[in-house]
């Protein structure tokens, strides 16, 4: 299959009967997979109502079954259509942050979506993304859309088309190219099926965000276990995120990393860092590359994806990464950084 690349350009003021995403949208409809950027990263389009679609995008990422998809929607009108029970609590989310980086978590009408989808079970999750290009396709189409990030399973979701191509090409029918995405990780997904929602999922909208909104909001416990053995949102159970070389988290003063890098050169390895800016002009490592500022987390999740693929292409044995607190946008940069390490952590004295 070829990949068609759509590059819409000036699509901000110019969408309305837009021949390339009218293009896309058609093909969406006759049940092929289209790539599409969001706000957080770029998505794996299919119809959620098709087995034969859904079934396209478990094939192209060579994805688990069991790991559900998100669905993704373009009118607040759609809702009701998918899901029953939608809480006080979900409802002033939807309020405060749709269209926006976070994904809710509904039980769903029965028979509406393939169960490719929900991987058997009898919830769903929406998200309405803030993109222009994601909603007027969306729209386009009139079903809703099955996405998960648009790359090979396992490896770091794409910000970019090229990041798309690199892993998809010839896999699926085509990628909108929209440039880069802003936030950078993926949606935040939280559960409102019980009585206090609950945090499955961290990412482009923080827990703190969302306090001042409903109040309490837990953190499921399993969020740092690849064990889960039926989870309920993407990301809960497998490795995710890696780049080739084996990634380890450092706990520990600059001097420790340096020291750990050091004895790995001796071995004869070649040594990667993922540093700040603050920090990667002092390391004395094969490759270092900066993921954005100590200063301000954002920059580090926008660019966190990029820096672990850029990895790839020079060729290092082994990946040292600095680790960030797990306040705000933080806790999804930790948890995306333990997977992509598969929760390989150096400690000063220990190793676990």
């Amino acid at each position: 299959m070829k990949t068609i690349q759509w590059s819409v350009d000036n699509y901000v003021d110019n969408l309305s009967g837009n021949p390339q995403l009218k293009e896309a949208a058609e093909l969406l409809r006759q049940n092929e997979v289209v790539a599409f950027p969001t706000e957080t990263v770029y998505g794996l389009g299919a119809n959620a109502k098709s087995d034969i679609a859904v079934a396209k995008i478990y094939e192209a990422k060579g994805r688990p079954s069991d790991n559900p998809l998100i669905v993704h929607i373009a009118e607040i009108n759609q809702l009701e259509e998918l899901v029953t029970n939608i809480s006080e609590q979900a409802q002033l989310l939807i309020q405060q942050f749709w269209p926006g980086p976070l994904t809710i978590i509904f039980n769903c009408r029965p028979g509406i979506f393939s169960e490719k989808v929900t991987a058997g079970m009898d919830t769903v999750g929406i998200r309405m993304p803030d993109h222009p290009l994601a909603l007027e396709l969306i729209r386009l189409t009139k079903l809703p859309i099955a996405a998960p990030s648009a790359n090979r399973s396992g490896k770091p979701s794409p910000t970019t088309a090229r990041h798309v191509l690199d892993d998809l090409n010839g896999r699926i029918a085509g990628v909108v190219d929209g440039g880069y995405t802003g936030v950078g990780v993926e949606s935040t997904v939280i559960d409102c099926t019980g009585d206090i929602p609950m945090i499955l999922r961290p990412g482009g909208l923080s827990k703190e965000q969302m306090e001042m909104v409903i109040g309490e909001v837990l953190v499921d416990p399993a969020l740092n276990s690849d064990t889960n053995d039926r989870p309920k949102s993407p990301g809960m159970k497998y490795t995710h995120y890696a780049p080739d070389a084996p990634v380890y988290l450092v706990d520990g003063t600059f001097a420790y990393i340096q020291e750990l890098v050091s004895n790995k050169q001796k071995e004869g390895l070649k040594v990667g860092v993922i540093a700040t800016e603050e920090t990667k002009k002092d390391y004395r490592a094969d490759v270092v590359i900066a993921c954005g500022s100590r200063q301000d987390l954002k920059t580090v999740a926008h660019t966190l994806y990029d820096t672990l693929r850029a990895f790839n292409n020079q060729d290092v044995d082994i990946i040292f990464s600095e680790t960030f607190p797990i306040e705000g946008i933080g806790l999804a940069i930790m948890n995306r950084l333990e997977k992509a390490a598969g929760h390989r952590w150096v400690r000063q004295n220990k190793v676990d």
